[in-house]
C-alpha cells in the first residue's frame, strides 16, 4: 500500500454501528490525500465488532499500515478487541485534547471512536489532530517501552 502524501498508511474499520461515521472519515481522509484501506463493514446489517478490530490489528502487525481508526457505537468494544494484539496501543477518544495526548504521551497507533458519542465534525477534528501529532518521547518513551517489554514477556506470537 502506498500513500499519495507524506504521512502514515491508515486502516479504517467499523461495525454496523460505525458505518456512517466511517464513510464520512473515508471521504475526509481521502480528500486530504491519505491512502486509506477500508476493511469494512459497509452495511447496516449486524456484524461482530471483534472481527473488524482483530482484522485491523492483524493488518498492522503484518506491516500493512502504520495507524488504524476503528469505530463502533460506543468505541469500547473495538478498543478492547484491538488492544488484544501485540504492538497495538488503541485509545478510545472523544475529544481533540485527548487525541493529542494519546499521541504525545502514549504513542497510540490506533484511534477508536464511538459513533454514538462523537459527531462527524468533531470526529474529523479528532482524526486531524491525531494524525498530525507526534510522539513526545522522553519520559513517555520509557513508559511505552514498559508496555512493549510486558507484551514480549507475556504474549506468544
Amino acid at each position: 500500500m502506498t500513500t499519495t502524501r507524506e504521512g502514515p498508511r491508515i486502516i479504517l474499520a467499523a461495525d454496523h454501528g460505525g458505518v456512517a461515521l466511517k464513510a464520512d472519515l473515508l471521504r475526509f481522509l481521502s480528500g486530504k490525500g491519505y491512502a486509506v484501506r477500508d476493511l469494512g463493514t459497509g452495511s447496516l446489517d449486524p456484524v461482530d465488532y471483534p472481527d473488524y478490530g482483530f482484522a485491523a490489528a492483524a493488518a498492522m502487525r503484518r506491516g500493512e499500515a502504520d495507524r488504524a481508526i476503528l469505530i463502533c457505537k460506543s468505541g469500547i468494544g473495538m478498543a478492547i478487541a484491538a488492544n488484544k494484539a501485540r504492538g497495538v496501543r488503541a485509545a478510545l477518544v472523544s475529544t481533540v485534547p485527548d487525541a493529542e495526548l494519546s499521541r504525545r504521551h502514549n504513542d497510540a497507533n490506533v484511534l477508536v471512536l464511538g459513533a454514538d458519542e462523537v459527531p462527524p465534525r468533531r470526529a474529523r477534528s479528532i482524526v486531524g489532530k491525531w494524525l498530525a501529532t507526534p510522539f513526545d518521547g522522553g519520559r513517555h518513551r520509557r513508559r511505552v517501552e514498559k508496555i512493549r517489554r510486558f507484551e514480549k514477556s507475556h504474549w506468544k506470537e
